[in-house]
């Protein structure tokens, strides 16, 4: 379902890869998870697909009594915290109906699907046929989001922009859709297919927007640019993006304002519905 994760981590060190994805990627606000738990029936099973280093199925587990989490990459999940309620599978990339129900669960089990900063490069007719033969039917809910570009002050986001779209945008994958993953992102998740009905209590499917605030020095900043995709295609071709120049440029930017630290914003859109019954 996600090839571009096996090619991430089949390239000249793999474990660095997943370490600096581990380290480099910014934790969702627990509000976040409040809300889709608040927009929940029951609170018994959850998945968690696409579960990288372990980021969501973590704070799943808090709120869920069980947790499956799913992914591509052994070495991504190396990296996943260890809780007693949470089980971790390696899966295929295109994952079978019958490794679905060995490796996830059985039909109509699940309380909630999760998908963070990942649904881009699935195929989603795949994908969405195997949540809603895994989600209780009528309440089960799908909570789907994705985290658009960093926000730190105007020097550093101008640089950022042309480093994102210059630099990097020549080894941005592309995915099954129309447009490309990084589009997709780009649009906040508002042209992605998503044929689930709106929860009890909302007129539509979203995105809701929430805010990841992160506090990083310049060198946590620079491990969340090592840790995007395109940079791992880029080194695996041979280019290295974070150059000398690149690293004085933004060492500039970064000290204007005299400040080590900053408060560094990503920006969430969260696409969330319920399976409903079955036509």
């Amino acid at each position: 379902m996600a090839d571009l994760f096996v090619r991430q981590n089949s390239g000249n060190n793999p474990i660095y890869q997943s370490k600096q994805y581990s380290e480099g990627r910014p934790n969702y606000p627990q509000e976040l998870f409040h809300f889709i738990l608040s927009n929940t029936p029951s609170h018994e099973l959850a998945w968690d697909a696409g579960t990288g280093t372990g980021q969501v199925a973590s704070s799943l587990a808090k709120l869920y009594k069980n947790v499956i989490a799913t992914d591509i990459s052994p070495k991504q999940l190396e990296f996943a915290e260890k809780l007693a309620n949470i089980t971790y599978q390696c899966t295929s990339p295109s994952m079978s109906m019958e490794e679905l129900q060995k490796k996830v669960g059985s039909e109509s089990t699940f309380d909630l699907v999760t998908i963070a900063q990942a649904m881009h490069w699935f195929h989603l007719p795949t994908f969405y046929q195997q949540v809603k033969w895994l989600l209780k039917k009528p309440n089960g809910v799908i909570a789907a989001w994705c985290y658009t570009t960093p926000e730190v002050n105007p020097t550093v986001d101008s640089l950022f922009q042309r480093f994102y779209t210059i630099d990097a945008g020549p080894y941005w994958k592309s995915g099954p859709s129309l447009e490309s993953p990084r589009e997709t992102v780009e649009q906040r998740y508002e042209t992605i297919d998503f044929p689930f009905e709106p929860v009890e209590g909302h007129e539509h499917t979203g995105p809701f927007r929430f805010n990841i605030e992160k506090v990083m020095d310049l060198e946590g900043y620079f491990t969340y640019l090592r840790s995007w995709s395109a940079y791992e295609i880029a080194k695996q071709k041979g280019v290295e993006l974070v150059t000398s120049s690149v690293v004085e440029e933004f060492s500039r930017a970064w000290s204007e304002d005299g400040k080590i630290q900053k408060t560094v914003i990503f920006p969430i859109y969260l696409r969330m519905g319920k399976v409903g019954l079955p036509s």
